[in-house]
């Protein structure tokens, strides 16, 4: 497999399809899943002569399941790793979820000079928590909630996620798809459990205002406005506010996992932003 060792010895894996003299876009998992879920973003792009480089977070996928730097900065750290190996320059970063306010802080602290365009997808920033700052977050015993599934049964827990609100399957008339459901479970089952539980805070509680007001790149948020897991309402316009060079593109009925459930529309509206 193809890893790096980060400064505080942590062991990082990652995938680099396409040619290496292609322009470079890096791909940002999000919770709790690993690089295998931008495949068919990855696949598309190595299609049309990019270089696709993913990484699985710290404690997930068949990264390192180390006991510590489960925290936004470690992630932007490491992701910085992973570009500084490959010697990445005039780079696209695109971040689903979590990845989003990953790739918003690797761009914001460590990406200057390598950075071409930024792509945010459901993301969380600027923070999902309710505080007296965020009145309109969401209660942080939700996120409570979340940890309290994932250490009763986790097994479970990532059986009901994607089943119900991750793709919109809870909704009325829409149809689960089982291997969607099973490769979303996979995933989640080959990272690590404190990795994953003390990931909560990290997507939920980290402030990225600071790192959207100094981002000057040009970029493209997207969100669905079905999607339950990171409410619209509190994210992407605001998101699109802070930054200095957005688009902001917003999906009628799209659901949090909208690069699977639509990816031949969320490709093809990256396509453009990026040849734009």
């Amino acid at each position: 497999m193809s890893t790096i060792t980060t400064k505080d010895g942590t062991e990082i894996y990652y995938k680099d399809w396409g040619p290496k003299d292609a322009q470079p876009i890096v791909f940002h998992h999000g919770w709790p899943l690993s690089a295998d879920d931008w495949d068919a973003q990855m696949l598309f792009f190595v299609g049309h002569g990019y270089r696709t480089i993913a990484h699985d977070r710290r404690g997930h996928g068949r990264s390192a399941q180390v006991s510590d730097g489960h925290d936004m900065d470690h992630y932007a750290a490491d992701a910085s790793a992973v570009v500084e190996h490959l010697g990445l320059r005039d780079a696209i970063h695109i971040g689903h979820s979590t990845g989003g306010g990953e790739a918003a802080r690797y761009v914001a602290r460590h990406g200057n000079g390598r950075t071409a365009k930024l792509v945010l997808i459901g993301a969380v920033p600027p923070i999902m928590v309710k505080t007296l700052a965020n009145p309109g977050g969401i209660p942080v015993e939700v996120f409570d909630g979340l940890r309290k599934s994932l250490a009763d049964n986790r097994a479970q827990f990532y059986i009901d996620f994607p089943s119900g609100p991750f793709y919109g399957f809870n909704r009325a008339g829409a149809k689960a798809i089982p291997g969607v459901i099973q490769n979303w479970w996979r995933q989640g089952m080959m990272g690590g459990a404190k990795a994953h539980y003390d990931g909560i805070k990290a997507f939920s509680e980290t402030d990225f205002t600071d790192d959207l007001k100094i981002i000057d790149v040009p970029t493209l948020v997207m969100h669905g406005t079905d999607d339950q897991i990171v409410p619209i309402a509190d994210s992407a316009p605001l998101s699109a506010k802070l930054l200095k060079n957005s688009t902001l593109k917003i999906h009628e009925g799209f659901p949090h996992g909208m690069c699977t459930t639509h990816a031949d529309v969320v490709n093809a509206d990256l396509l453009t932003f990026i040849r734009s």
